[in-house]
This record gives C-alpha cells, sequence and structure tokens, in this order.
C-alpha cells in the first residue's frame, strides 16, 4: 500500500492528509505539539470556561472552496456562526463604518462613497465564486473564467494607497485600510490591494464566519474524518530529520521553509535548502486575550454587533502604522485586528464575561511589550474599556513561535507578503508544492494560495503529489 507522512496538524496538514486518505493512502500524521491544529488551536487563555481562538479565528474561504467542497467537515458536527456586522472601523467621535454581508446596504452608509464602493466591490461580489476558485490556486495555471478573474485582476495589482483614493470620505478610506492591512504591509507595495480586495468581498459574498466552539471544531472534525478514513495522528511526535519516519512514498511538510530546510537537510536539494532558508519573513503580531466584562462599550454602535474591529482611527494613521512596522520601527498607535467571535458565538462566553482577541502589528525581531499601547487603542475607541477588562493575558512574537514554530519571530502569515512570495510562494517553480526531492512537498501556509485559505494550500499540494504518483 503507498504509504504517506505529513509532518505537522495544522489546517493544510491536515488538508493534505484528508486528500491523501480519501485517495486509500496510508497517512500518518506527526505533530509536535501535545494538540493538533497548529494556528487553528483554541483555549482557554484567561479565565475558565472563556474560549479564546489561539491564532486564526475568521474563516472567510472555510465554507465554500475546493478543499470545503471535497470533504464535509460538517457530517462530523462542525457548524458555522456569523456575526450581524462581519467587521466594523470605528473612528474618533463615535464615528465609522462597518460592512455587513450586502454590498448595497454596506455602501448606502458610506454617504458620498456609495458609488465608489458598490462599483470596487459589486463586480467581484457577483462572481465570487468562480472568482475565488481561480485566486486560491497557483499563480501558473489555466483559467477556467479568465473574465470572472480579469475583475480581481484589475484590482489587485495596485498598491493599497493607490486604491485609497478612489474613497473621498473619512469612513470609506477607513474601511479599506483596515482591509488592506490583513496584508501586512506597507500600502505602497504593489499587489498590497490583493488581500484587501479580496477579503472585502469574501465578507459580502461568504460573511466572516466563526466555527462554534471555537477553531478547534475545525481541527476535531478533520481529524474525526481522517481517522474515519484510516489515518493516525501522532502526538507529542517531534520530527527532526525525515530519515526518522522511515520509507515513504509521499512527505508533506506543513512546515515553514526554514524547518523544512532543516528536517530535510539530508534529503533535499542544495538549489531548494538555499531558497527555503532565504525566505522572507515579514512583521510580527502582538496578542493579547482579553476577559471583558459584557463586552467593550465602542462608541460607534456596530462596532458591538461586529465580530471583527480594525482599531487603527483614520486612513492616514493606518497608512502610517503599517509604514513604520515594514521598516522595523514600532508606532505609538499600531494597527490593532481585534476579534469579538462571541458577538457569533455566545457560548464562548460564561456569566457575562466574554473572550476578546486582540493582534497589534508590530515590526519583525520586536521585543518590547505592546500591552499598553493596544489597550491604549482599544480605550481611545471604546472609552471605559479598562474598567471592564478583569483579565489580560500577553503573548509576545517570541511566545507565538514558541507556540507554533511556523510562526517565524511571530509572523502569523507565514511569509512576508511581497509580490514574488504572494504569487509564487519560496521556490519558484510552475509547482510551488514540489521540493525537487522525489516524494517530498511543501504544503503550509508558505504556499499558495497562502494564509487564511483554510486548507486549500494542502489540499492542493496533496493533488500534485497524487497526480506524480499515479
Amino acid at each position: 500500500m503507498t504509504r504517506a507522512v505529513v509532518v505537522g496538524s495544522g489546517p493544510n496538514g491536515l488538508a493534505a492528509a484528508l486528500t491523501l486518505a480519501a485517495a486509500r493512502v496510508e497517512v500518518t500524521v506527526y505533530e509536535a505539539a501535545s494538540t493538533p491544529g497548529g494556528g487553528a488551536r483554541s483555549g482557554e487563555l484567561t479565565l475558565p470556561d472563556l474560549l479564546h481562538d489561539e491564532c486564526s479565528g475568521f474563516h472567510p474561504f472555510a465554507t465554500d472552496s475546493v478543499f470545503a467542497r471535497a470533504f464535509d467537515l460538517e457530517s462530523q458536527g462542525l457548524r458555522w456562526a456569523w456575526p450581524e456586522v462581519q467587521y466594523a472601523h470605528p473612528l474618533d467621535g463615535g464615528r465609522g463604518a462597518s460592512a455587513v454581508r450586502s454590498v448595497g446596504e454596506t455602501a448606502e452608509a458610506l454617504g458620498d462613497d456609495e458609488r465608489r464602493w458598490r462599483a470596487f466591490m459589486g463586480p467581484v461580489d457577483r462572481r465570487f465564486d468562480t472568482i475565488a476558485e481561480e485566486f486560491l490556486q497557483p499563480l501558473a495555471h489555466v483559467p477556467r473564467h479568465p473574465l470572472h478573474l480579469a475583475r480581481l485582476g484589475v484590482r489587485a495589482p495596485a498598491p493599497a494607497a493607490v486604491t485609497a483614493r478612489l474613497f473621498r470620505t473619512e469612513e470609506g478610506r477607513a474601511l479599506w485600510a483596515g482591509l488592506a492591512a490583513h496584508g501586512f504591509t506597507s500600502f505602497s507595495t504593489p499587489l498590497s490591494s490583493a488581500i484587501g480586495t479580496a477579503l472585502g468581498a469574501a465578507a459580502h459574498h461568504y460573511g466572516w464566519p466563526v466555527a462554534q466552539g471555537g477553531s478547534r471544531s475545525i481541527v476535531q472534525a478533520a481529524v474525526g474524518l481522517f481517522e474515519s478514513l484510516g489515518g493516525r495522528v501522532e502526538l507529542n511526535s517531534p520530527v527532526h530529520d525525515l530519515r526518522d519516519l522511515g520509507p515513504a512514498d509521499v512527505t508533506m511538510l506543513d512546515t515553514a521553509p526554514s524547518a523544512a530546510a532543516r528536517i530535510g537537510a539530508h534529503v533535499l536539494p542544495d538549489a531548494t535548502r538555499r531558497a527555503y532558508r532565504r525566505f522572507r519573513h515579514g512583521p510580527a503580531a502582538f496578542q493579547l486575550a482579553l476577559a471583558v466584562e459584557g463586552g467593550l462599550p465602542w462608541e460607534y454602535q456596530p462596532a458591538r454587533r461586529a465580530g471583527t474591529v480594525h482599531v487603527s482611527g483614520s486612513y492616514a494613521e493606518t497608512a502610517l502604522a503599517e509604514r513604520l512596522v515594514s521598516r522595523g520601527q514600532m508606532p505609538e498607535r499600531p494597527f490593532v485586528l481585534l476579534g469579538q467571535q462571541h458577538v457569533a458565538d455566545p457560548a464562548r462566553g460564561r456569566d457575562g464575561l466574554v473572550p476578546v482577541d486582540c493582534y497589534a502589528h508590530v515590526p519583525a525581531g520586536y521585543t518590547g511589550d505592546a500591552t499598553a499601547a493596544i489597550l491604549g487603542q482599544v480605550e481611545r475607541f471604546a472609552p471605559g474599556a479598562r474598567e471592564r477588562i478583569v483579565a489580560v493575558v500577553p503573548r509576545s512574537p517570541r511566545d507565538i513561535e514558541r507556540h507554533n514554530p511556523n510562526f517565524v519571530g511571530g509572523d502569523i502569515v507565514t511569509g512576508l507578503k511581497s509580490p514574488v512570495q504572494l504569487l509564487l510562494g519560496p521556490r519558484k517553480r510552475l509547482d510551488p508544492y514540489a521540493t525537487g526531492a522525489p516524494g517530498v512537498y511543501l504544503c503550509s501556509a508558505a504556499v499558495p494560495p497562502g494564509p487564511g485559505a483554510h486548507g486549500v494550500g494542502g489540499h492542493l499540494a496533496a493533488l500534485s503529489a497524487l497526480r506524480r504518483l499515479s
């Protein structure tokens, strides 16, 4: 029987394992930690019975993708929940902007930018099923829907700063800035509009859902389905050398490129190891897990119903923060991505206490404490927030890497999203998953389509392996 091993049990590693097991390959997953899931774990980080997502909390592409259609995780008990407001961006003085599932309803609230938001997001939203199918693939493929893909293609190449000029109101520009900041890069970078456009259209088309019971529910469903197909997950099993795993027809590496180069030192070609070692990591995140009495008292009311809140002020402030971080400087007012998953999944809280997760963008290698800066940003737009916070648990970039070695230096998106790395990954080949060693593939978020695709990269890497096997 064909044998495969998967190193790492993050969403992409489990997706690769499921894809291979469904093709009747004997698969074993090796995970160094005591629990599976990588960036999709959940836990009681602040107080008992308050459930926090430890990294990924919202899953725009998880409900309808090539991987989601191939494997019915809902048959294993997975359930999705949506907030009323997908994301919000508060401004000073109780003003702000927010996005709901409807492009039209979102646009109407933007006043003078109504027509511009409709014109920018509407065409992508209307064909987003086929557009998402196209861009959640490696760059080198023959498009099945080239005209639909072109709707994204005319928007994605521009720097986010250029796209921002389309909007005239402070609210419209701020709403765009929050989306663009998900790319962890300066707004002047080419292609920095790509991630913001995709996430914005996904919010309208699919929403930004959460998994009921935490992101760990996705992992539990994937593991359950995988084991029903005969697969095995070995926890507390770090891999230091691929040769220790014994002979395998397929080896899938759900790791950072540098880790792949290290554990594959005696297997991978020299050129591949050099490319993986040259792979650049981007800015880091500084995380705060908060336990809050009664939720945060946002002045901008829609933020109280939002699953995600972009806490950074105006477009100019957000752009400055991202520019400083990309230059290695810590901004006084950082961009803070704040998750209120309890808005969609109330069972995550108890007795009036709710969990809130904050991620500030900080420079690569940042060793300071961003706690005060994060809480200052929250208090700025939610006066009285500090009085409601009953527990604070910080996690520095070093802590984040220690918890998940794939997040090198606290880089939670697994690599700098420069144009080349965003499109091609760490090794510039037609097949971005192949390592050049027979049967060995990289399947982490470092390869296309990148982070946030919820298993698509692992699924596509496994399909590449199966094609070569056949």
